[in-house]
């Protein structure tokens, strides 16, 4: 752009109106004093926020685990009445993982086998490291409905979810409700 010879002092009459508040004179702008303050109460505040959002997603994964597991189940002895077949689902502390397996239809006349053989591959419930469950859990499904387990004293048979503190209690009974608190 052309300034031209009266435009230069009109420039800078006009830098000066950037650079200067009108009011007071004094330039506009932050001191570096005033940013560091900016920036350490920001600091504070995202330090006392941060524990409460890490339990809000820990809550969320052990829900999410809690609902894995409650399906598994009630997939597995919808599988059970609906072919006819025992059913059995493992859980396993170690690997987080569970695994389905059925007594499959053979022979003539149809019949169920005598032993159980595993229906596609270990599933995890959840995946987060940090989520445990209480113990090993081997729950039978009857083409009935019916439910058995492994625990001792079972129906019904309860499974414990935690983590840091936080639990999920899910519990079958022997006619194959599932609940979750």
């Amino acid at each position: 752009m052309n300034w031209g010879t009266t435009g230069g002092a009109n420039r800078a009459r006009c830098d000066r109106r950037v650079r200067m508040n009108s009011r007071t004179g004094r330039d506009v702008g932050f001191t570096l004093i005033e940013l560091v303050v900016v920036v350490a109460i920001i600091l504070v505040i995202t330090a006392m926020a941060l524990p409460s959002a890490r339990n809000v997603v820990r809550s969320y994964r052990l829900n999410a685990a809690g609902s894995a597991v409650a399906g598994a189940i009630q997939a597995t002895r919808y599988q059970a009445i609906m072919v006819g077949c025992p059913y059995q689902l493992t859980f396993t502390t170690g690997s987080m993982t569970y695994q389905a397996g059925t007594e499959s239809i053979t022979g003539t006349p149809p019949a169920c086998a005598t032993s159980y053989s595993n229906v596609g591959s270990a599933i995890p419930w959840t995946t987060s490291a940090e989520i445990s469950l209480n113990s090993s859990v081997v729950l039978t499904f009857n083409p009935s409905g019916t439910v058995t387990s492994n625990q001792a004293g079972s129906p019904p048979t309860t499974m414990v979810l935690s983590v840091n503190g936080m639990t999920r209690t899910i519990t079958v009974s022997g006619v194959g409700n599932v609940k979750t608190q």
